[in-house]
């Protein structure tokens, strides 16, 4: 390790003694400098080696933050929504550099921060640390990627095995997924979540009487609002992915009634123009990683909610390329 490089972990390891690991604002800018000195600016083995100090601080802070917000956190408009990431760091770049910096512009995520691409950690380590620093301001719900099981199967575990040499990154992250808020209620009238209804939930109490911390089950409600899928067909139906349901519109139709909703905004798909409607505009699958795994060559969008609670797409493109790890394993194809 060189003596800069020692120099940087020593510094974080004083930031995280003296309980100031948590001022992101100083972080951040004592990164820029880094930055200018050293021209890191694409050097992702000196941020993994910060990132390494102190992402246990950071998570820890987080669950304390976490553990106030409910199973349907409330959120107010203005507000930016946002599908699926999956470890697509530039892109995520891109994202804010047209719908506005945080905390200048609020936002909801609604899942899936890892596998697929190839810095997993460096986003959802962004995210985390942009909600522990704007709390208020942005809102981070969990997908069916943030689990134990199918980030061992679908990348981010072996990413942190070759970015630290073990699995305590992995472990201290998948731990903190336990404590993300399931679903967010922006304004009362738009219910935000990663994949789709229950038919063991009928109203959104039901949701709020769940003990989320956990791995995310393989069966039941807490499975299917993290797994379902919009469908043409009416009714449930058995779903392809091997977890959660299918539902048709008018299972959508009497949940929105049942709980006086306007609109129900979901991620968990890929489609092709970055949001997709559907049951007559009453459903919106919104997807924001540009040529999803590198190869799709989809677009993204993100969805803005006015004051007036008013919407807007904005569809974006993929950041340029920048250089890419040599990875040699190769995960599964599928849609998940």
């Amino acid at each position: 390790m060189s003596s800069f490089s020692s120099a940087c972990v020593d510094f974080a390891k004083w930031r995280l003694r003296c309980g100031d690991s948590l001022r992101f604002d100083l972080m951040w800018s004592d990164w820029e400098e880094i930055n200018s000195v050293c021209s890191l600016k694409n050097d992702f083995q000196m941020w993994n080696l910060l990132l390494g100090v102190l992402v246990r601080g950071l998570c820890e802070k987080a669950k304390e933050i976490l553990m106030d917000e409910s199973n349907v956190q409330p959120v107010k408009s203005p507000v930016t929504i946002c599908g699926d990431i999956h470890g697509q760091f530039h892109d995520l770049a891109e994202l804010f550099r047209i719908g506005g910096k945080c905390p200048d512009t609020n936002y909801l995520f609604m899942g899936d921060y890892v596998d697929r691409g190839y810095y997993s950690v460096e986003t959802v380590s962004l995210l985390v640390a942009l909600k522990v620093r704007y709390p208020q301001r942005i809102t981070i719900l969990r997908g069916n990627h943030e689990s134990r099981q199918i980030t061992q199967v679908y990348g981010f575990y072996d990413e942190c095995l070759r970015k630290y040499g073990n699995a305590n990154v992995w472990k201290t992250f998948t731990d903190l997924f336990d404590f993300f808020p399931l679903t967010a209620l922006v304004e009362s009238e738009i219910f935000c979540l990663h994949g789709g209804l229950s038919p063991s939930i009928e109203t959104l109490d039901n949701i709020r009487n769940f003990d989320r911390v956990q791995e995310v089950p393989h069966e039941g409600p807490m499975c299917d609002l993290l797994w379902s899928d919009p469908d043409d067909r009416c009714g449930w139906g058995i779903s392809p992915r091997g977890a959660g349901y299918t539902f048709g519109q008018d299972i959508s139709e009497q949940f929105n009634h049942t709980n006086s909703l306007k609109l129900i905004a979901r991620a968990h798909q890929l489609v092709m123009d970055g949001f997709n409607w559907a049951h007559e505009q009453k459903v919106v699958t919104i997807f924001s990683a540009p040529n999803y795994c590198y190869r799709c060559g989809n677009m993204a969008s993100i969805l803005e909610v006015d004051d007036c609670k008013g919407h807007t797409f904005i569809q974006f493109e993929p950041a340029p390329r920048r250089g890419e790890p040599d990875v040699t394993r190769r995960t599964p194809d599928y849609f998940l």
